[in-house]
């Protein structure tokens, strides 16, 4: 391996609305079914939250559960670092309302935008500052809610997303378990391959924005499936070339979960087995930051990732953005 991790994972937590939306109930919304769903993307159903549902409150659930898990206070925490494209409101930090619920009075509170990738870049951010700026306890939290954004007469996208956050608590490792590697990538080139156009400085939400529902997710799908496949599988390589692994030492590869095609052909191109591979999307749909996150808790809460496993993280985002890491927990 290149180098000694520094910080390490001490406790998950995640946080999923109760409604369940299946395949069937979607035939009713939009001219879909669930065969078609079903083979072209692996979902059967996902969590949705109820009108009005504020990402803080589900982001600070999970967070909650986090602490617990790792018998770290909120006071001790002294970053908190929330990636996610549907915070409450423009500004302040939706981050700074998690802190406030939470009671970590202590933290350092800002949101990181990186879709499906902020996740792994909010680890990747906290894990240098606490480097850098020698923070001792970090919170890192990736949640969405992006049916807030979703046009449910896009067959296309509605069938795609659903609701959810999850969250881990970051301290100083051991030298043994920890964060051991990380890479990012962006390319900006491709940023009108999935967007949101509405709601900015480009496109005000004035009512006639509103009306041309410039407020909702637009996707190129093959392009973007494409894409996803090429970038997931060179950050991947990246990472293990870097930290000095081979795909066969891994434990557990846990991708984003977008698309069950997309989940296979990373899987296939570093030859890991289908019982060395999480999947949930089939249950949660694409949750954007939250995906990783939520996947890494039930991971751990059901016995898939061991103490001194090695898991391999990998995702891809709107931006376009990717990053993995190797994490031995």
């Amino acid at each position: 391996m290149s180098k000694k991790p520094f910080t390490r994972i001490l406790g998950t937590g995640s946080a999923l609305p109760d409604k369940v939306l299946t395949n069937a109930e979607l035939e009713q919304i939009v001219e879909t079914t669930d065969q078609w769903i079903t083979e072209r993307t692996g979902i059967k159903e996902r969590r949705i939250v109820e009108p009005g549902t504020p990402l803080s409150g589900l982001a600070a659930k999970a967070a909650r559960k986090a602490l617990d898990d790792s018998g770290v206070s909120p006071e001790e925490i002294d970053l908190i670092i929330l990636g996610t494209v549907t915070g409450d409101m423009k500004f302040p930090a939706t981050a700074c309302l998690v802190q406030d619920l939470i009671g970590a009075k202590n933290a350092v509170a800002f949101d990181l935008s990186a879709a499906c990738s902020g996740f792994l870049y909010s680890l990747q951010v906290a894990s240098g500052l606490m480097i850098a700026s020698g923070y001792r306890k970090a919170l890192v939290i990736g949640g969405e809610i992006l049916t807030s954004m979703i046009n449910w007469k896009d067959r296309d996208t509605c069938v795609l997303f659903g609701d959810g956050a999850g969250a881990a608590v970051l301290g100083v490792s051991d030298g043994e378990r920890g964060l051991i590697h990380t890479h990012l990538g962006a390319d900006g080139a491709h940023s009108k391959l999935l967007y949101n156009p509405g709601c900015g400085s480009l496109n005000p939400p004035t009512v006639e924005n509103v009306q041309e529902n410039l407020h909702t997710i637009r996707m190129a799908g093959r392009e973007v499936f494409r894409h996803a496949v090429t970038a997931m599988s060179g950050a991947m390589q990246k990472v293990l070339d870097e930290a000095g692994i081979d795909a066969d030492d891994l434990d557990l590869l846990i991708p984003h979960q977008a698309n069950l095609r997309i989940i296979d052909a990373v899987a296939k191109r570093f030859s890991v087995p289908s019982e060395k591979v999480y999947v949930n999307v089939d249950r949660f749909g694409n949750t954007s930051a939250a995906s990783i996150p939520i996947a890494i808790d039930e991971a751990r809460k059901s016995g898939r990732i061991k103490e001194g496993d090695l898991v391999g993280l990998v995702t891809f985002g709107a931006g376009l953005t990717w990053a993995s890491a190797i994490v031995r927990f």
